[in-house]
């Protein structure tokens, strides 16, 4: 039951979020703390680790939770759910996408969704920023405590980047960005 359970969840998280995986954290939060599946500080981490892991967010985390709910064939339920309604949309845009885009109708619901996804990973964003920060990554129901190392790390890689940018007029590699993030967060906390 709880591998069909995996996947209705992520059919539905994958059916109902526009904009990619950061827009779905919001929704993937609400579904998994909510059935009890994962802590709030468990999740925090499968975040971070589905940022750093290579493929798509989404993919990732909903891998590592149906892993962590209930082993290897709760991953291929989860990832399967997420990715079904992806893929089924696109086999139907790929067959009437020439009068689907020129639809001023559709045209009007795309731009009417961007500011919503755009708000949705601004306030992931935030979230995580105030976790990480403000409660040691705890949930911000726990006490507060200002994590100095964390924000430090922050403010350095920022300066960082605007240094390099303003010195190279160009953007680092996002490859070089996290070995340096890394390497840092090794300094900082061990």
């Amino acid at each position: 039951m709880i591998f069909f359970e995996l996947f209705y969840t992520f059919f539905l998280i994958g059916l109902f979020t526009f904009g990619g995986g950061y827009a779905m954290i919001p929704m993937i939060q609400e579904q998994v703390v909510g059935k009890g599946w994962l802590e709030s500080e468990a999740l925090t981490d499968f975040i971070a680790i589905s940022e750093v892991t290579p493929g798509p967010f989404a993919l990732n985390i909903s891998t590592f939770v149906g892993n962590s709910v209930a082993g290897p064939f709760g991953a291929v339920c989860s990832t399967i759910g997420v990715i079904l309604p992806s893929l089924i949309i696109i086999i139907i845009v790929a067959m009437i996408m020439n009068k689907f885009l020129k639809n001023r109708f559709v045209q009007g619901a795309l731009n009417g969704v961007k500011p919503i996804v755009l708000s949705l990973i601004l306030s992931t964003a935030i979230l995580l920023f105030v976790k990480v920060i403000f409660f040691n990554g705890q949930s911000i129901k726990s006490e507060f405590v200002f994590d100095l190392k964390s924000f430090t790390l922050l403010i350095t890689l920022v300066m960082f980047l605007i240094i390099y940018k303003k010195v190279n007029k160009k953007s680092l590699n996002p490859i070089v960005l996290l070995g340096l993030s890394a390497l840092l967060g090794i300094i900082l906390f061990i």
